[in-house]
Order: structure tokens, then sequence, then C-alpha cells
């Protein structure tokens, strides 16, 4: 048995962008999950480096959830996500962090 081998539905390793998005067969999940799992990869080790955003199937559509330090790192983000998962139905919850200092003194009860 191969760790990483190829998905029964005999996806063909350049990230599935030749499978049209509205099969909705049963070897279709298994690519989708496939996907998603590199598109985790990719988040983790490219330029990223995030962890902190996740990404699911619900559905038969890929949901990504989560919150990114800066608008840089989110359009990153969806880019990344849009090149990955192209052709499959993607929502995005994704936001940015404040991370500025505040403006005024704090106020306690």
């Amino acid at each position: 048995m191969r760790p990483f081998a190829q998905p029964a539905s005999g996806g063909t390793g350049t990230g599935g962008a030749d499978r049209p998005a509205g099969n909705a067969g049963t070897g279709n999940a298994g690519h989708i999950e496939y996907r998603v799992a590199h598109l985790h990869d990719r988040l983790a080790a490219e330029e990223l480096a995030e962890l902190g955003v996740r990404a699911e199937v619900r559905a038969g559509s890929v949901v990504v959830t989560g919150t990114v330090p800066s608008a840089e790192c989110r359009e990153t983000l969806l880019r990344t996500v849009h090149e990955e998962l192209a052709g499959l139905a993607v929502h995005t919850d994704v936001v940015v962090a404040e991370t500025a200092s505040p403006d005024h003194a704090e106020d306690l009860p």
C-alpha cells in the first residue's frame, strides 16, 4: 500500500483542473478531498505558512474559514485557494485580524 496513492477517481496529479465541477458521482467526493488536502499542504508550506485557515467539504462545495494577519495575506490566501480549487464551488469567510494598537485608553468599570 502506497501512502500517497492516486485517488480512486483516477486523478492525474495535475490538481484536477481538467475535471468539471458538476460531477456528482461517488468518485468525485474523494477527488475533492484530495484537492482540499493538497490545498492544506500548499498553505502550510508556501509563502503564507498559514495554519490557522480551515478548508472543509460541505454539501459538495468547499468552505474556507479562518483569520489572517493582514489584507495582503488574505489576498494571497484567496489566490492560492482559487488556483488549487479551480472549477469547484468555494465559499470563503476569511477575516483580517485587527493588529493595530488602540487609539484610546480602555475604560474599565
